[in-house]
């Protein structure tokens, strides 16, 4: 018997509510939290007065269609010799979560807004997160500022951060956005409304694209994986939907990894701790080299961004409709990202995928606590005081991030799953291509190629590894715990 399909998204809220308390994370915001929240009236705008005012400069954000918990704006200035002046300004969260208040202690309880299938649970309440201390569109709001210039190689150069007083112009979404500046639509309304902004997003994009090539020469890594995100008819799961870069997503992932690299070096220079982003080097660099090598690419023997690099490159380019399974092979046997704590002048190990020394999270405090910590440190070295953590404290928070990062994903994976388990209840028993994207003690698992499913291997999986092509059979799902089982089964002859 088939779930009411008139019941899926109560469903998928249900459990993840329930999966999000399992996980050691709120899915409700206290009484103490919601009472501190509604007391708070004033809008952090013109309270500082060491703030730089560059409102009349034309910001904007980018984010998806429907984000409503902006955290960045960015703006363009062309500079003598090909150089190009790109900020970055964040939303100066800090100035209405107080460190230690209620509000403070949800955020850094959670550490992440989580985003489900069926509902968001934000880091901070709705008041602060998509009004107080969103950057919308016709609202001064109190930012800190990452000031960078691109070199016409696209290097980056003379990072600054400063507070200032800005005003966005205009909320674009990457979807259009990316359209048009890849030729393919016209230039969104809300740009073309505000004098002098396309030709500005223009000079972004020149900017940005010349840094992604910097970037990628120096071994970042070109991965693009299949993102499926649930679509409801109604409150009914009807198809997975796949998100996919455009230009106006690179150009804002651009700008981030330059200011957080900015950040965490401002960080250093004024001798202060840091939390760093870390991609530790592969472990399984072994297995990277096999699946480079059943591909006809040779790696080295030691790990070498700049050389998996290369082969990401050619491999797209031979086989750019399976690209995605390659990439997903490739991440998780780069194994994940983690939180750490810096002194200043320590060997920090850097972002192996990003091919960065210099990396922390500092653009999201609306979402992620640690970049609120961070926004926390900057503060303080702007007003020559005393770091608000001890290094004890830092590396107890980065520990903590982490983890309740896992545990986020997680609870996404599964509502994920969980929908997808809907929208497959009904093809129990039939049989499809499949990759295989994990393979370790605790299981082996799939992905489908003809549907962005995963699931668990459960007969059959002797003997594979990830990045191998099967055919599997469905045999089973459980909606509830988000179980989706098959088992390899031999190809027609």
């Amino acid at each position: 018997m088939y779930t009411d399909e008139r019941r899926h998204r109560q469903i998928l809220q249900d459990i993840a509510h329930r999966v999000m308390r399992e996980r050691g994370l709120l899915p409700d915001f206290s009484p103490e939290v919601l009472a501190e929240v509604d007391r708070i009236e004033r809008i952090a705008s013109t309270g500082d007065a060491s703030a730089h005012d560059l409102r009349d400069l034309p910001w904007c954000s980018i984010d998806n269609d429907d984000s409503m918990d902006l955290d960045q704006l960015t703006v363009a200035e062309s500079l003598p010799d090909g150089r190009t002046r790109i900020l970055v300004a964040t939303a100066d969260v800090d100035a209405l979560v107080s460190l230690g208040s209620a509000v403070d202690g949800h955020a850094r309880t959670n550490t992440t807004s989580v985003y489900t299938a069926a509902e968001k649970f934000p880091m901070l309440p709705d008041k602060l997160s998509t009004d107080l201390t969103s950057l919308n569109q016709d609202a001064d709001r109190l930012t800190v500022v990452a000031d960078m210039t691109v070199e016409p190689d696209g290097s980056v150069k003379d990072g600054d951060v400063y507070a200032a007083l800005v005003r966005s112009h205009a909320k674009l979404a990457y979807r259009s956005v990316g359209a048009w500046l890849e030729g393919g639509g016209t230039v969104p309304e809300a740009a073309s409304a505000v004098r002098g902004l396309p030709e500005n997003l223009r000079l972004q994009d020149a900017a940005a694209q010349r840094m992604k090539r910097m970037r990628h020469q120096l071994g970042a890594l070109s991965l693009d994986t299949l993102e499926a995100r649930p679509v409801f008819d109604g409150d009914s799961v009807s198809n997975l939907e796949l998100t996919t870069k455009n230009r106006a997503t690179e150009l804002i992932e651009d700008f981030m990894i330059a200011a957080n690299g900015v950040t965490v070096r401002f960080l250093g220079a004024h001798k202060s701790p840091s939390i760093r982003r870390v991609v530790h080097t592969p472990k399984r660099w072994d297995r990277i080299v096999e699946v480079a090598a059943e591909n006809g690419f040779k790696l080295p023997g030691v790990p070498d961004s700049k050389a998996l690099e290369e082969f990401l490159t050619k491999a797209k380019a031979a086989e750019p409709v399976t690209f995605p399974d390659l990439s997903l092979v490739v991440i998780k046997l780069l194994g994940p990202g983690e939180y750490s704590a810096e002194l200043p002048g320590a060997n920090a190990e850097g972002h192996f995928g990003l091919a960065v020394k210099d990396y922390t999270h500092s653009t999201a405090p609306n979402r992620r606590y640690p970049d609120l910590v961070t926004q926390r440190l900057l503060k303080a070295a702007l007003a020559g005081e005393h770091t608000p953590y001890t290094i004890d404290e830092l590396v107890a928070l980065a520990a903590h991030c982490t983890k309740q990062e896992d545990a986020a994903n997680k609870v996404e994976r599964q509502v994920e799953k969980s929908a997808a388990a809907l929208l497959l209840e009904g093809r129990v028993g039939e049989r499809f291509d499949a990759i295989v994207t994990g393979a370790a003690d605790k299981g082996t698992w799939a992905r489908l190629l003809t549907v962005p499913v995963e699931g668990r291997v459960v007969q059959g999986f002797e003997g594979l590894d990830v990045g191998q092509r099967t055919r599997v059979q469905l045999v089973s799902v459980d909606v509830d715990r988000g179980y989706i089982d098959f088992k390899t089964v031999r190809r027609n002859r």
